[in-house]
């Protein structure tokens, strides 16, 4: 599959650019077809960022009706078609179709029994060579965008040029840039007049000061609370970090949370406001609020000490009480660096691709995967996606040679 440097008269039907989820399952899809592949990588090694993210175990996709998974994206209209051809279930039969088996952890998330990425990237690379999918390392793409069917690199060896008559773009979003993913290619896709929408930080920490009463609490996680943001709710759990907030149910609510800066913490969500306001008049009069907190509402440590860092002076009514625990105040002060974040919105603009993902003013030019302007949570949506498009746009390349070979 490895082809150390390419030549100037090297000749493909499709070049995959980025050898990410995305570009990897458009190589496969295109390969299927019959048809010469080749993929060619900037980073000396494939799927580096796919890699990074199954370290502490690969979650691949989320055990969900259908039309609930696709409520967790933004972009909705345009990747209904496709999430509905490559969605959970077919996610769950790729994986174990490279032999890995997987199983459903208690929340829907799906992962694969060894947890890493590792062992089903080594079976997808040799599925692909026997494919004929040609793996072309230390090959970036240097544009400029063009119809044309020759593509420009550059290689440890200099300049060299690739033929093929489409071209799928598969580069991945703005962040985690050592391992590949930096936005570079922003720069000669926008020269050639290609809407894309703004980048933002996607799955981030959100920043917020703390006071000196909360360092004890650095890297604690809070459990089972429920957040809510513009409307939205996240019954999840956060961790609390020297810097502000991050984890599951701040990612879960981080395209509202880059529309304001406050949420809404309910400390005990297992319990009714009226069944708390009763709890509290009831409360004994020598019992402490710290310890009617910890033994009555079931609030551990770490909990307690954001609720009174959030609602300083905590109110000593039974009212304003039951208003504290139920929907704290949490203002943050923005997200974390992007290169921080697991992933990026926004991207290459939809108005700019036909249904199948072909640039409209780019005939043969193909997009896939997060350089697409589309936002999704972590718990498998993203990775699910990101095959999924590439699965489309490896399918339609194929059929555009199909066409040509025709005329």
């Amino acid at each position: 599959m490895d082809h150390a440097q390419a030549q100037s008269q090297d000749l493909f039907d499709v070049l995959v650019v980025g050898a990410g989820p995305a570009g990897l399952m458009a190589a496969e899809q295109a390969a299927r077809a019959g048809i010469r592949v080749a993929v060619a990588e900037a980073m000396p090694s494939p799927a580096r960022k796919f890699l990074m993210a199954g370290k502490s175990g690969l979650n691949l996709t989320k055990a969900e009706d259908p039309d609930a998974f696709l409520q967790h994206f933004d972009a909705i209209a345009p990747l209904k078609p496709i999430l509905s051809e490559f969605g959970p279930a077919e996610v769950i039969g790729f994986a174990e179709g490279l032999g890995q088996k997987v199983f459903t952890g208690s929340t829907g998330r799906v992962f694969p029994t060894r947890m890493k990425a590792s062992p089903l990237l080594r079976a997808w690379l040799v599925r692909l060579d026997a494919l004929g999918v040609t793996l072309l390392r230390h090959h970036r793409w240097i544009g400029p965008l063009t119809t044309h069917a020759q593509h420009l690199f550059d290689t440890p060896k200099g300049k060299v040029t690739l033929t093929a008559e489409a071209l799928i773009l598969a580069l991945g979003g703005a962040s985690w840039a050592r391992l590949g993913s930096d936005g570079a290619w922003h720069t000669p896709v926008a020269a050639a007049g290609v809407p894309i929408i703004p980048v933002q930080a996607s799955n981030v920490g959100m920043q917020r000061a703390w006071s000196d009463h909360m360092q004890p609490f650095f890297g604690q996680p809070v459990k089972n609370v429920e957040l809510t943001v513009l409307g939205q709710k996240s019954r999840s759990e956060f961790v609390i970090t020297q810097y502000g907030v991050e984890g599951g149910a701040i990612y879960a609510l981080g395209r509202m949370l880059r529309q304001t800066p406050m949420a809404r913490i309910d400390f005990a969500p297992q319990l009714s406001t009226r069944i708390l306001g009763d709890m509290i008049s009831n409360r004994k009069p020598k019992d402490s609020l710290s310890n009617f907190l910890r033994k009555s509402v079931k609030l551990d440590a770490t909990k307690r000490a954001l609720l009174f860092e959030l609602t300083r002076p905590i109110p000593c009514d039974a009212e304003g009480l039951v208003a504290a625990i139920k929907a704290a105040p949490l203002q943050v002060l923005g997200p974390r660096p992007m290169d921080e974040a697991i992933s990026t919105a926004g991207g290459i603009s939809w108005d700019a691709l036909t249904p199948e993902l072909m640039l409209w003013d780019f005939p043969g030019v193909f997009c896939a995967g997060e350089m697409l302007d589309w936002d999704a949570p972590t718990g498998g949506y993203l990775i699910t996606a990101c095959l999924a498009t590439g699965r489309w746009a490896g399918h339609a390349a194929a059929d555009y040679i199909s066409a040509k070979a025709l005329t």
